[in-house]
């Protein structure tokens, strides 16, 4: 990705600002100027606004990458998620502060922003939102499972549960 790209998109990759129609209430990240939702797209052009997504949702499916791309073999294995925030749009994005066997489907998680990558050693260091797990107690996230150990299974962390490809 281009350094202007990068800055060009920083609004929504820090804060997951997205959109809202005025007419059907719909939430899109990242944001659209026209809804696709609404019947007369065009119409809504005057109409979407600004709307700040809260980083909460659930694990909608998941997989463990164990074979990285290029610029990611350090972190394997790590989990990509599809994460339905609590306003609507499905966002992707890893799950961090968790060991991968404890990763289930409903997983409740939190946006957190992250080191995603660096362009070489005295290059750009880009940042953006991964998910981390939240305690269904008090909202507080977890505490990570420490590197390379397994964590005991959960009736509801059967592998059977999983959405892995």
């Amino acid at each position: 990705m281009s350094v202007a790209r990068f800055w060009r998109e920083t609004p929504r990759r820090y804060n997951l600002a997205g959109s809202k129609c005025g007419r059907c209430g719909t939430v899109y990240f990242p944001p659209r100027a026209v809804c696709p939702t609404c019947p007369q797209h065009r119409e809504t052009m005057a109409q979407m606004g600004p709307f700040q997504l809260t980083g909460d949702g659930t694990v909608f499916a998941y997989t463990v990458v164990h074979e990285a791309a290029e610029g990611f073999e350090m972190l394997v294995p790590y989990v990509l998620a599809l994460v339905r925030t609590v306003e609507g749009p499905m966002l992707t994005g890893q799950v961090v502060d968790i060991d991968p066997s404890e990763v289930r489907i409903g997983l409740k998680v939190r946006a957190t922003f992250r080191k995603l990558r660096e362009e070489g050693k005295a290059g750009v260091i880009h940042y953006g939102y991964k998910f981390a797990p939240v305690s269904d107690a008090d909202g507080a996230p977890r505490r990570p499972a420490p590197r390379g150990t397994a964590a005991a299974s959960t009736p509801d962390a059967a592998p059977a549960d999983r959405a892995s490809a």
